[in-house]
């Protein structure tokens, strides 16, 4: 969060708008697109990555698994919240992982491929380790985010372009997510964009058997790549998280239009006391008191809400690399 920020060009805007539409589209493609070579798209897209600036992952639907995704609240002794949230950003299900308020609250997200899995981190690990006060945990039912995030700015990219870089999928049956697909979702998890020799020798597979996996999960809706876009690197340095209740009968809509605000990067329905969580960006202090007061707190049906800063993410989205 203390890094410096970066300045994104035309050139570094369009290329992630392209990411956002299809993140396996080759450099040469997207370098036609948005007027640059396959080089300088490469480039550029390497640049963000090494910067941390950007990390692009594949994700995978966890409740098509048996299983779910969970958003953990750990009250820590003072003193210990770091060491916790550095062995829950080790663990492979994990993926966002934060610390919150004075230092002694975690915020984690947690992805498990059976309850069992699930339960064997919540229910036991956590419970067990003595610098943890107290866990609760918060099933996610409904994501309502948009692929962009607002605080990236407007898209650059045209109509025209965005159609031919947007992604079509053929009608191909596909089963459903087996063990087997594991190494290829694991290897997915830290690199969305692994080439496909390295997910071949992932998974034992021919590069062709790889390619038509990956097609048929993402057109099976079983995959899809989010790209993570570091805002503290953008200069956008206070972030937090909400918790709101809001009556069931409304929390569609009124999801629907927090995720539509720029300064927010993550909506979703949750099992609870309250029942919205969202992840807010903004410039500083100020501009997150403005959007609490006049936006968010603003919406009808927004009850009570409880709001912890972020002082430090431990780890992103996708796996610990």
């Amino acid at each position: 969060m203390e890094r410096d920020s970066v300045t994104l060009d035309s050139v570094d805007r369009k290329l992630l708008h392209a990411l956002h539409l299809d993140a396996r589209a080759s450099f040469a493609r997207i370098g036609e697109v948005i007027g640059v070579s396959d080089r300088t798209a490469a480039r550029r897209y390497a640049r963000l990555r090494d910067n941390k600036v950007i990390n692009l992952v594949g994700v995978v639907d966890a409740s098509r698994l048996g299983g779910a995704e969970w958003v953990v609240r750990v009250q820590c002794r003072p003193g210990s919240a770091l060491q916790v949230a550095e062995a829950l950003a080790r663990r492979d299900d994990t993926r966002w992982v934060a610390l919150l308020s004075g230092g002694t609250e975690i915020s984690a997200s947690l992805r498990s491929w059976s309850a069992r899995e699930r339960d064997e981190l919540i229910l036991q690990r956590l419970h067990q380790t003595v610098p943890v006060v107290s866990v609760t945990a918060h099933s996610v039912l409904n994501v309502f985010s948009t692929a962009r995030h607002g605080f990236e700015g407007p898209g650059p990219l045209t109509t025209d372009q965005i159609a031919v870089l947007r992604p079509t999928y053929e009608d191909v049956r596909t089963g459903p997510l087996v063990d087997a697909d594991r190494p290829l979702l694991e290897t997915l998890a830290v690199d969305g964009r692994a080439p496909y020799p390295a997910l071949a020798a992932s998974t034992g597979w021919s590069e062709s058997t790889v390619a038509r996996r990956i097609h048929a999960l993402c057109a099976a809706d079983l995959l899809r790549f989010d790209l993570d876009v570091n805002a503290a690197a953008l200069g956008y340095c206070a972030e937090a998280r909400l918790w709101a209740s809001v009556p069931p009968a409304h929390l569609a809509e009124i999801g629907a239009a927090v995720a539509a605000h720029p300064e927010v990067a993550f909506c979703a329905a949750t099992t609870g006391p309250t029942n919205l969580l969202a992840s807010v960006v903004c410039r500083d202090g100020r501009d997150l008191y403005r959007y609490l007061t006049e936006r968010f707190g603003a919406l009808p049906q927004i009850g009570e809400t409880q709001t912890a800063p972020v002082i430090r993410v431990v780890k992103r989205a996708g796996r610990h690399r």
